[in-house]
């Protein structure tokens, strides 16, 4: 389904029933990134899931882009879809426009929990960012999957599941050139630490400890900012640990969750 919000035309899918929860995705990943929570959520909540401007089925502008314009973004389709309040689930980027959306729109969270992300990065990522854009830009998207895919899951997880993996690299190659410099401009600038204060709703700051893109030592900054956060680390999970550690990954979001209805 797509809906025409904020001037562009945003693809989103809706499952299962109960109260929202809202799904958000990783750089050059879609809504397919979700599939196993969408699995187990489904059965007790309502899942929205969509795929953020430049991604997958959603319409791409040209960049750059900023956290504040992925917030409205959400903003316009929550609006569109008369969802008043929901749960919100991102991972990495999915995790900023979370930071951005939670300070921006207050009140409209019922939890936020946010998965290998980071409220800031340090200045020397900024020529590691810029060289995977000029490859994009010269090369297209083809030429990123084995650099993308060596910082979201392990070698011996691609060994493994061969099966999970063909589905991570047919999201990169599906994400547009424009969206993706657009996001990874977006990401390289974000800048949310000192506003972290602000975030009201109960908050859960979940990584992997084997993720060297967003490391647990930026989830413990975000930890100690949002107050009364809790912080979780899953073992022997990389950057999407939602993919390699399912079961660990959807066992403490799920507890995390069914205790705020509570």
């Amino acid at each position: 389904m797509k809906v025409s919000v904020n001037g562009i035309d945003i693809h989103y899918t809706v499952d299962g029933e109960g109260p929202w929860v809202v799904l958000s995705h990783s750089l050059a990943c879609n809504v397919h990134m979700w599939d196993e929570e969408t699995r187990r959520l489904s059965r007790s909540f309502k899942v929205l899931r969509f795929d953020t401007r430049g991604h997958g089925a959603s319409s791409a502008t040209s960049g750059p882009y900023t956290f504040d314009l992925l917030a409205d973004d959400l903003y316009g389709l929550l609006k569109a879809l008369e969802i008043p309040s929901t749960h919100f689930v991102g991972l990495s980027m999915g995790g900023m426009i979370g930071h951005a959306f939670a300070i921006k729109y207050p009140g409209v969270f019922t939890s936020l929990a946010l998965c290998d992300t980071t409220s800031r990065y340090p200045a020397q990522v900024a020529a590691e960012r810029h060289a995977r854009i000029e490859i994009a830009q010269t090369k297209g998207m083809e030429a990123l999957v084995e650099q993308q895919l060596g910082r979201w899951v392990t070698g011996q997880f691609m060994k493994e599941r061969p099966d999970v993996v063909s589905k991570l690299e047919g999201m990169i190659r599906s994400t547009s050139v424009p969206g993706y410099v657009g996001c990874t401009l977006a990401n390289m600038n974000v800048n949310f630490t000192e506003r972290l204060k602000e975030i009201r709703c109960p908050t859960l700051d979940l990584v992997g400890d084997q993720d060297r893109a967003t490391p647990v030592a930026m989830a413990e900054v975000m930890h100690r900012a949002i107050s009364g956060s809790e912080l979780a680390v899953i073992a022997s999970a990389p950057h999407l640990a939602n993919i390699e550690q399912p079961d660990a990954f959807n066992g403490v979001l799920g507890q995390f969750v069914d205790n705020v209805v509570r």
